[in-house]
């Protein structure tokens, strides 16, 4: 199964991978190399310590591996603006209740993080908005109750 992924995230997740093998990998094969030279490993804590790092490590970018090559990367700044939300949109919603302005993107599962207002698309909101136009309003059910918004534009950058 496919799994959406913008453009930045694919090449976050890419960066993370070149710098667990590229650095975190050989660091850590020094660290239990110089372990060893101390002697006994069934009492050596950084001999432990560093396996411990190294199957961290290894789990994941194998995880990372995964992720990208099930990845289905989307670029919606390719794509022409019809002003309907789809994975990967920037959409600026008024809420009708409190005339707040919030900005919302939507990306995949990895990359959410509510505090840079990056919500997943399998997250309540987003499944609420995709699908819906430019001037649609909606209601989204929220753990505080039912929220009126109006959708003012959809961006695809």
């Amino acid at each position: 199964m496919k799994i959406p992924m913008t453009v930045h995230g694919a090449e976050s997740l890419r960066e993370e991978l070149e710098y667990l093998k590229g650095t975190r990998r050989p660091t850590i094969i020094q660290a239990i190399a110089d372990a060893r030279e101390h002697g006994d490993l069934k009492e050596n804590a950084e001999y432990h310590a560093a396996r411990e790092q190294q199957g961290f490590c290894e789990g994941r970018i194998q995880e990372i591996e995964a992720k990208l090559s099930n990845a289905q990367v989307i670029d919606v700044s390719k794509m022409e603006n019809t002003g309907k939300i789809i994975f990967g949109t920037t959409v600026l919603l008024l809420n009708l209740s409190t005339d707040a302005e919030v900005t919302y993107r939507i990306v995949g599962d990895d990359e959410a993080d509510l505090k840079q207002n990056l919500i997943s698309v399998n997250s309540p909101i987003a499944r609420g908005l995709i699908g819906k136009m430019e001037g649609d309003e909606l209601v989204v059910s929220t753990p505080g109750g039912d929220v009126e918004f109006e959708v003012l534009s959809v961006e695809y950058k």
